[in-house]
């Protein structure tokens, strides 16, 4: 208790006594003990009164432990399961955890991992990958507080997510690695990769590469085959030595007929090689006997036009041409979509052409637009030029929903150029983006569709949509969701009939099943996205013996069903609306590839390395005595004693009142007996 706070308790003590003399001694002839225990009874209350309003407190000081968090991570991925000493696991946790010395020394925690992180002490090795680096981070963030010691037991083989080996974590925490799995070097050929395009079209050659790798010291020769669809199209030797350990082989395959092909790429094997596993490798083809052709007429160089080309033909199945306005009308014959960027008088004569034959197209207005022309020569939108360039941010509307946008997002993205005017579209519209001038956000599209009964338009109203892809860049190191945007944009512009009810997303080709899933968006009939659609899923195999009918899940705004339990295999599905009488279908490939078996031995290697980067050891499963009574004697885990201070009230004013109402009663009792009230 502080010097001042005493001081004025006994301050209060002599003013409270001061009252009660003034009030029952001075001046006062009474005598007799009844005077004295109402002046008690009084002081009492005086005294508690003044004590409230003091407060008096005092610091608590609490000592307390602080313990190091000892964190066991299991690998729980299907790797796992080909190493005997995995088996007993869980085992050698619990003996870990259940050490008196260890509950003494440490706060204790078990997880296990797969792809993702879990909290549970069961090993079931049916994880069908592996992220040791999620792992880690997730570790890193959750026990933010203290010295942290995390013991890794993994065959140290990932197959999703960062290199772990290059992770930054605090300096707080220490790794120690448990390799589980054989550590010795074995000879092996493998398929490292198969890099093919998804689509190819009819008729045409398409390149596949192939890269083996050989981990080994003598020197082999075996035959590389690829089968396309049980034929055998292509056949090499390749010969390997312990310095040249991997050749890539590229070929050109003609695509004979439509449909979904499955190759499948095979390197011999070695004598006594134990992994066989990965001398094979699958991959599948659609070959499609349609291809969208676009056609950009322009009369200027600007560097939209290359950045468009680029994102038209991120996907095989478009072709993109760039003609001036003096094309031949043949090559606007054969366009699908036809893209005229920033129009002026000597666009007349393709004007003439789109009235006759009704092509859809996509129109980019700019600074150079002459809009005196552009007003005159077609019905749907009108601008007043005032001929003064104003920078246009991009506002997305969200509630757009004639197509899905994917990951498209320019809350971010930077202005594009145009020329200041009122804009006005005169017909049936439905906006995508706003505009947004000097930070107001402005009822005026800046890309907008146009839906008529003869054909389909899109308009953006400005220049410079070049930056946006490089700002996409920027974001994520590649131009995904920019092209997959122009993408959707060209399929909009490119089918013809009413729009559909019922969209699908899904692959022709997933690489194994444990993240495949089909989506479905079902709008109502104002083409209003519909939470209460009930959609049902029918699959069947085409060359496996399976057969299902599921309700579609609905996740806020699209369906989806879950393709993780199938085997590998062709399918056909058809998605029905049972009340509205709607139904499409699809159809899908699921490849036989399991990337957790790619690999034989364990990686210890790596595993040393990262337990050394973070001061921590490398350990094996029949040596973790030795590991625990390495983590006892660590100075890095010792427990630190630690204190808390609470500032408490002396006295708790509920017992202070209850004292000064107690004394209160009896002073008015004792003077109503004795008459003196």
């Amino acid at each position: 208790m502080e010097i001042r706070t005493a001081l004025l308790i006994f301050l209060a003590a002599i003013a409270a006594l001061t009252i009660v003399f003034y009030q029952y001694f001075f001046k006062n002839t009474q005598k007799g003990t009844l005077k004295i225990v109402l002046a008690a009874l009084r002081f009492v209350v005086i005294f508690c009164a003044f004590l409230l309003l003091i407060n008096p407190k005092f610091v608590d000081t609490e000592y307390f432990l602080e313990k190091s968090n000892l964190v066991l991570l299991m690998d729980d991925s299907e790797s796992m399961q080909k190493f005997p000493e995995a088996q007993n696991l869980s085992k050698e946790a619990k003996k870990i955890l259940e050490d008196e010395r260890v509950k003494e020394r440490f706060d204790s925690f078990q997880f296990v991992f797969g792809s993702e992180l879990d909290e549970t002490d069961t090993l079931s090795f049916e994880k069908v990958n592996t992220d040791i680096a999620n792992a880690i981070t997730k570790m890193d963030e959750l026990f933010l507080n203290g010295t942290n010691t995390l013991v890794l037991f993994s065959d140290g083989n990932q197959t999703l997510g960062r290199d772990y080996e290059f992770l930054n974590v605090q300096d707080k925490l220490r790794i120690n690695s448990v390799v589980v799995g054989d550590t010795t070097s074995y000879d092996d050929l493998s398929i490292d990769r198969i890099n093919a395009n998804n689509y190819t079209f009819l008729g045409n050659k398409f390149p596949v590469e192939v890269i083996v790798a050989y981990s080994g010291s003598g020197n082999v020769t075996k035959n590389l085959s690829i089968r396309m669809d049980g034929k055998r199209i292509f056949q090499k030797n390749l010969t390997f030595t312990a310095n040249q350990n991997s050749q890539n082989i590229t070929t050109l395959i003609e695509a004979e007929n439509v449909g979904l092909k499955s190759l499948d790429v095979q390197i011999a094997s070695l004598e006594n090689e134990k992994n066989l596993t990965n001398n094979t490798k699958q991959v599948a083809i659609e070959v499609i006997d349609e291809k969208t052709n676009v056609t950009l007429v322009a009369d200027m160089l600007h560097p939209d036009i290359g950045a468009l080309k680029k994102a038209v033909e991120s996907n095989e199945q478009r072709n993109f041409n760039i003609v001036g306005p003096d094309v031949k009308m043949d090559v606007l014959r054969n366009t699908d979509v036809l893209i005229l960027y920033q129009p002026k008088n000597t666009f007349r004569t393709i004007y003439d052409f789109v009235k006759t034959n009704t092509s859809n197209l996509l129109t980019i207005t700019g600074t150079q637009t002459n809009w005196n022309f552009l007003n005159q020569i077609q019905p749907y939108y009108f601008k007043e030029d005032f001929e003064q360039k104003e920078e246009i941010l991009p506002v997305l509307n969200k509630s757009f929903s004639t197509f899905g946008l994917g990951g498209f997002d320019t809350s971010d993205y930077p202005p594009l150029l145009s020329n200041l005017g009122d804009l006005e579209i005169l017909v049936n519209h439905e906006n995508i983006l706003y505009q947004q001038i000097k930070g107001v956000d402005l009822d005026k599209p800046l890309l907008s569709l146009i839906n008529t009964e003869n054909r389909k338009e899109a308009v953006l109203f400005g220049e410079n949509i070049w930056r946006w892809r490089a700002k996409n860049y920027l974001d994520t190191n590649d131009f995904k969701d920019f092209d997959d945007f122009v993408g959707k944009l060209m399929l909009f512009l490119k089918s013809s009939g009413k729009r559909s009810r019922l969209e699908l997303d899904y692959k022709t080709v997933y690489e194994g099943s444990n993240r495949a899933s089909i989506k479905a968006t079902y709008f109502d009939e104002s083409y209003n996205l519909d939470p209460n659609g009930s959609l049902t899923i029918t699959i069947k195999g085409t060359d496996v013996d399976y057969s299902r009918e599921a309700p579609m899940l609905f996740k806020g705004s699209f369906h989806e069903y879950d393709l993780s339990n199938l085997n590998a295999g062709s399918y056909r599905f058809t998605i029905k609306e049972t009340g509205a009488k709607i139904s499409k279908t699809g159809s899908f490939r699921i490849l036989d590839f399991k990337p957790e078996n790619q690999r034989y031995s364990a990686n210890y290697t790596t595993l040393e390395r990262v337990a050394k980067k973070t001061g921590g050891k490398l350990y094996y499963p029949d040596n973790l005595e030795i590991m625990v009574d390495d983590l006892l004697e660590s100075e890095h885990a010792i427990p630190v004693q630690k204190s808390r201070q609470n500032v408490v009230s002396l006295i708790d004013f509920r017992i202070l009142l209850g004292i000064m109402a107690l004394c209160l009663a009896f002073e008015w009792f004792i003077r109503k007996y004795n008459g003196l009230i």
